[in-house]
This record gives C-alpha cells, structure tokens and sequence, in this order.
C-alpha cells in the first residue's frame, strides 16, 4: 500500500453528503440543480454521428483549444498551443502540480480558506505546503501583503482559488496587480501562480483580478462544471505559458490519456455560441434571497462576491460534530468551515443553488440549531 495514499483523508463533503435522507435540506454539495442547455448535446450528437468517438489528441481538438484562448485573451496564453484540455479541473490542479514541482527542492504556498484538494495533491506527492490564511477578522478578504510575506526562499508555485469556494470572496484587481509586480521583481527561479478560476463566470463584482491578463507565469483552470451545470460531464482546461505546455501535456497524456471527445464537441458549442455564463443571473438572484434568508434567521455571514456559497457563522468549535448533529436532529446537511481553513472554525459553509423556499427552512433550522448548541455548551461551561 502506498502510505502517501493510505495516509491522505478522503473527502468530508462527499462522507457528509452520503448520509444526506430523502427528507433532507441539503446545502452541502457544490453542485448546480439548474439543467445544462440541451441544444449545446443535440449538437454534439450530430457531430458524433457523423464523425464517431474516437480518441482526440492528447492536448484536446484544436478548434475548442483555439475558442477557448480566443474568448480568455489572456495576453501570453491567447493561442491554442496554450490550452491543454482536462477531465475537469480537478485533473488540471493535480497536473499543475505534479508536473511543475519538484518535491525534492520545491514548496507549495496555499492560501486559505480554499478547497481542500491542493493541500491534498501537495500531501500525496510528497511537497512541502507552506499555508497563509485569510483571518476572520478582515472578513476573510484576499490580502496580498500577507500572501508576499509568506513566501519562502523555495516556494515555486501560489495557489489562488478566487472567486474562493468556501466563502466566495475574489481577490481584486490591486491585490493581483500587487502580488504580480513583486514576483516579477523577484529574484530566482519564476513562481507559478495557480489560479483556479472555476467560478469565474459566477462573479458578482466587476473588479476581480484576472492572473492570466497581468501575470506571465499564469496557470489558469476552469472547467464546465460550475458556470453551465454540467459537473458530470469532467471537461475542464489548463492555460500554461508554452514552455511549460509540453510536459502538462505529456502527464496529461499518461493520467487520462485525453478528454472525452463527446463533451469537447459540447464544450465547443457552448465557445462559439458564446452560452458560457448564461446561467449568472440566475445565481445573482439566488444570492439575493440567500443573503436575505440569512438576514432573516439571525445569521451572521460572509456576503459573496462570487460562487453559489453563504458561509454562516455558527460558533461551534467543533464544527464536524455540529454539522453531524444537524443531520441528525434538523435534517439539514452543510460543510463545516475549518476543512478550508483554520480560520473557518465555528462556521459552516452553505449553498444556495437549491429551492430559495428550502434555503429559507434550512437557515431556520441552523440558526435554531447553532442556538441550542450554543447555549448547551454555555451549561456545560458554567457547570465545569
């Protein structure tokens, strides 16, 4: 057995999801209930039967590769040669990361609240991970003089997963540009900036920094996922800077051999159609009544900036035991903040993509939930 695997966690979303009941609230997976766009499926089904489903190259067909560097522009990385087309983002994050680092010499800067499978790729592989973590007391806002102070002398890669999943936050366009004009005065070897854009197309603010238009080092990730509902299809992709394309390609190539040729046509469909982000307004409104619901049951929370996410804070310090329990007791199922972050203790993190009515009785219940853990635990203080 491999101890790096043996050792590594598994996934507390989806353990917490899998207890979920057919009665349950459930604001805990990060999954869209919207329905994907069928036109986008017609045509590929065409294009399968005329033209069948076979392997496409490992980097991905051309012409999606070339929609997609033409719709991004990013300045550098505008041409197909720098897209390499994944099985969704999650390959493209473990790709970067393996290819780009070397676990001998190398470290990892994470920058937290984020997604736990950074740190996990990092664990599995064998590289030093060096975390800076956004506090709760600048309301978990990106801050890029903390980000530079917490360089190291052999940090090679910045992961930056703005907008943020948990807490929807981006990081603006003066932190970008700051955190961009000190790497490239810095001496040595380039670091990387990793920047997982998957909910880019669900941004609510116009100043988010975009590392692929201000920054040459840019590896830049998004998928389908997210933006068109459609996270079972694993069709994502990886922008690189073309020295480093080659081999991306070829630990591509050796991972999942290429893409599945039936979602490139439907990825490709949705490029030229212009449909990437059709779905936005949709998720605005939603954001709209879940920030109301909040408001309503008497929860603090962080007002997103992006994403389908309303981290609530519930003040548990064991915040696993008290997302357990509110299965349990409530029949509501969310994600306990401190697996994004230490500074994350105490809140629970929801998503708001469901029915606003069951969002409103779901927020009711953690609210009244988050009251009686709170006051037990006052007891049982008082009592010690």
């Amino acid at each position: 057995m491999n101890p790096m695997i043996e050792n590594v966690g598994g996934s507390t979303i989806r353990a917490l999801h899998a207890r979920r009941k057919p009665t349950s609230i459930n604001l805990g997976m990060g999954e869209p209930t919207l329905m994907p766009d069928m036109r986008h499926f017609d045509y590929a089904s065409r294009w399968v039967a005329e033209n069948g489903c076979r392997y496409s190259t490992n980097i991905g067909d051309a012409d999606l590769r070339e929609a997609i560097a033409k719709h991004y522009a990013y300045p550098g990385l505008d041409v197909a040669d720098n897209v390499c087309i994944m099985t969704g983002s999650q390959e493209a994050v473990y790709i970067a990361i393996k290819t780009l680092l070397d676990p001998a010499r190398d470290e990892l800067l994470l920058v937290e609240p984020a997604f736990p499978v950074y740190a996990k790729v990092a664990e599995i592989e064998g590289i030093a991970l060096r975390r800076v973590v956004m506090p709760e007391s600048s309301g978990f806002r990106f801050d890029a003089d903390a980000i530079l102070s917490a360089l190291g002398p052999n940090t090679r890669m910045i992961v930056l997963c703005s907008p943020c999943n948990p807490t929807g936050r981006v990081i603006d366009r003066a932190a970008g540009k700051k955190i961009a004009d000190a790497l490239l005065a810095r001496s040595g070897p380039p670091v990387y900036i990793l920047h997982d854009e998957i909910y880019r197309e669900l941004t609510y603010t116009p100043d988010a920094a975009e590392f692929g238009k201000i920054y040459p080092y840019t590896i830049a990730i998004n998928s389908l996922s997210k933006s068109n509902a459609m996270t079972g299809m694993r069709l994502g992709w990886l922008f690189a800077p073309a020295d480093a394309m080659p081999q991306i390609v070829k630990m591509h190539g050796w991972a999942t051999s290429c893409a599945n040729t039936y979602a490139q046509r439907i990825a490709y469909d949705i490029f030229v159609s212009n449909d990437l982000a059709t779905q936005q307004p949709w998720y605005a409104r939603q954001r709209e009544g879940a920030l109301g619901a909040a408001r309503d049951a008497g929860l603090e929370c962080i007002e997103p900036d992006a994403a389908f996410y309303l981290c609530l804070k519930v003040g548990a310090k064991d915040t696993l035991r008290f997302v357990e329990s509110l299965i349990d007791e409530r029949d509501v199922v969310a994600v306990p903040g401190h697996i994004f972050a230490t500074s994350l203790r105490g809140w629970v993190r929801t998503s708001f993509v469901g029915p606003m009515d069951a969002i409103r009785e779901g927020y009711r219940r953690i609210a009244e939930h988050a009251r009686a853990w709170n006051r037990e635990g006052a007891v049982t203080l008082a009592l010690r």
